[in-house]
């Protein structure tokens, strides 16, 4: 019987997310960055006349590059707010965390505060990235053989 009353009462308490709502956001959000970066790379190969694979070179260097100043003058926290996981594409999620990272420990010093607590979050994504990698290049290497 408490079960029930205990169910009962979370189940009122509850709050109700609007899921739907919440991916349509993150999905045009995320769209329209993607859309950016596509933009950016005709942009260089048609208008700039540089090759692809240095366009979409170039079109990363821009994109972390914005978000950076963008995390630092506080617009891209507002836009996560607004579009939850649309802005967590891995090149701007990225950005945004060694950026956040390092505002937040620029006080305790350049090498102490802001390298070190920058790492400590990009850590585990870097260490993922090269293993990922190693393992990826091994098995083609191995099938190519």
């Amino acid at each position: 019987m408490k079960n029930k009353i205990y169910n009962h009462i979370l189940d009122e308490e509850d709050i109700k997310r609007p899921i739907v709502k919440n991916s349509v956001k993150a999905f045009l959000v995320g769209g329209l960055i993607c859309l950016f970066g596509e933009f950016l790379i005709f942009l260089f190969t048609n208008v700039f006349k540089i090759e692809k694979t240095t366009a979409q070179i170039l079109m990363s260097m821009c994109i972390v590059t914005i978000t950076c100043i963008l995390t630092g003058i506080g617009i891209f926290d507002k836009i996560g707010e607004f579009s939850g996981t649309g802005t967590i594409i891995p090149i701007t999620g990225f950005a945004n965390s060694l950026t956040s990272s390092a505002l937040e420990s620029k006080s305790e010093g350049i090498i102490t505060g802001i390298l070190t607590n920058m790492f400590k979050l990009a850590g585990a994504i870097i260490v993922t990235a090269i293993v990922s990698s190693f393992i990826v290049a091994t098995v083609i290497y191995l099938i190519r053989a």
